[in-house]
């Protein structure tokens, strides 16, 4: 029997990441590949006291079906801990933030459609978008976020612009409270909705990013956060923020999708979070990563050859590294495997015109010794590949400005 492909099929895409992931169960593999919260910030005791008393105390509710809005309980929560009034009325729950991204595509791209994202964005929202056959436009970024004039340029018919201001993935950087202002009031000048994407907004270092871009406006944003970074990934939820004129719409689309999100995990979630849990167990999470953060800084000081540079993100999860001109990450990759050390090349995270000398490097899943080790490793793969590259340190090549204009 011969299956027919609908169009938007052909459009899909694997994973780069997850296929990279694939070749990091090879034993001994120190992976800085993949975006995995580290499960040493995984409250399981919290959960297993959770598990009994919500299954003690209302295990059919939790067992049967829900909502479609999600449970009213952690609704509220959500509205509660978000910076600006929010009516827990236009709170989604989503089956992670990544069903977000598919709702919004369903529900605001036609074939065709402008779509604005970042220079680089995050892999999983152009796979989410593809398929729906936009046309995708990158904005043109710099160190601060979005370059401003480029946007007004590229703005004219588009649906909206995808933005991750808060230690964005894949780059790490943090838009400034200057370039928020200014892209709120251009975007509302415009009239162009944004799509604002927060998983990463807790994990901060030293102090918390700026005011949301949301709560500068509420009607002209969807708003996306997430309970894997703060919680756990396995549970499959995010939730989403939007305005009363659209959410109906992605409403409809979450139904159609899958009902509704697993009602249990929402109310191991409210019960978890319950009495400010998340103010005493989100502190352990930043003392972690910070800590592993400064470790790879220190690394790529000490063993990175000259012409390779990098950024200091101030939270999140990743580093962004670019190579030597002319170098290729990809390349790179199966040389750096070789020595026992995996990252993800930079191009999966373009929408068009990709920099093949750029990679990311998350430094939350290794042990501080680990980081050391693939580093080290690393740093050999180029020198293999770039020979005229010397051995040592270059500590002004911290702070870099790495994203052009």
């Amino acid at each position: 029997m011969a299956w027919t492909q609908a169009r938007r099929a052909q459009k899909m895409n694997p994973s780069v990441i997850r296929e990279i992931l694939k070749v990091t169960e090879k034993p001994g593999i120190i992976s800085f590949a993949g975006g995995l919260p580290s499960p040493k910030t995984f409250p399981v005791s919290a959960f297993s006291a959770a598990c009994e008393k919500v299954l003690r105390e209302d295990g059919h509710a939790a067992l049967q079906y829900a909502s479609s809005e999600g449970y009213a309980a952690l609704r509220e929560m959500v509205a509660a801990m978000l910076p600006w009034a929010v009516d827990p009325a236009l709170v989604l729950i989503t089956t992670g933030s990544q069903q977000g991204l598919d709702l919004i595509a369903k529900v605001l791209i036609d074939e065709g459609s402008r779509v604005l994202v970042e220079t680089p964005t995050y892999l999983g929202a152009l796979q989410a978008f593809t398929p729906m056959e936009p046309e995708i436009v990158s904005v043109c970024c710099d160190d601060e976020g979005v370059d401003i004039a480029d946007l007004a340029t590229k703005a004219q018919d588009a649906r909206f612009f995808y933005v991750l201001p808060n230690f964005q993935n894949p780059t790490g950087r943090t838009m400034s409270e200057a370039r928020r202002a200014a892209l709120s009031a251009e975007a509302q000048r415009l009239g162009l909705p944004l799509v604002e994407d927060n998983p990463y907004g807790d994990l901060w270092f030293d102090t918390p990013p700026p005011l949301p871009l949301t709560a500068r406006n509420p009607e002209g944003c969807i708003y996306l956060g997430s309970f894997s970074k703060v919680l756990a990934p396995g549970l499959r939820l995010g939730f989403m923020v939007a305005p009363a004129a659209i959410f109906p719409k992605l409403l409809q689309a979450k139904q159609a999708a899958d009902l509704h999100s697993p009602g249990f995990n929402q109310r191991l979630v409210a019960e978890v979070m319950k009495d400010g849990f998340l103010d005493r167990h989100v502190p352990t999470i930043r003392t972690l990563y910070h800590a592993q953060r400064d470790a790879m800084l220190a690394a790529m000081t000490r063993e990175m050859p000259e012409g390779v540079s990098w950024n200091t993100p101030a939270g999140g999860m990743f580093l962004w590294v670019r190579l030597p001109e002319g170098m290729s990450a990809i390349a790179l990759l199966p040389k750096a495997v070789a020595r026992n050390v995996a990252f993800v090349p930079g191009w999966a995270f373009y929408a068009d015109h990709a920099q093949d000398n750029t990679l990311r490097l998350s430094f939350v899943t290794a042990s501080v010794a680990q980081i050391n080790t693939g580093i080290a490793a690393l740093a050999a793969a180029i020198r293999e590949m770039h020979p005229a590259a010397a051995p040592g340190p270059d500590a002004a090549r911290h702070g870099e400005t790495l994203l052009p204009a």
